[in-house]
């Protein structure tokens, strides 16, 4: 249905030289991998987990309630 092919690209990339300018597009790009490179480790990276024993937890609480 939104199969993208060769001419639907050149076209895209005719429309995005019109808006920025070709001194810009290094920028754009650069920015884009960024995103892409920092979305990437994000997802892939494991959530942090509090492994403290229960009984540690437990005296910090105590000792922050004095």
């Amino acid at each position: 249905m939104f199969g993208i092919g060769m001419p639907e690209l050149l076209i895209l990339l005719v429309i995005i030289l019109v808006i920025f300018g070709a001194g810009r597009l290094p920028e754009i790009g650069a920015g884009l991998g960024k995103a892409i490179k920092g979305f990437k480790k994000g997802v892939s990276e494991p959530d942090e987990i509090d492994i403290t024993p229960q009984d540690q937890k437990d005296k910090k609480d105590d000792s922050s309630k004095e």
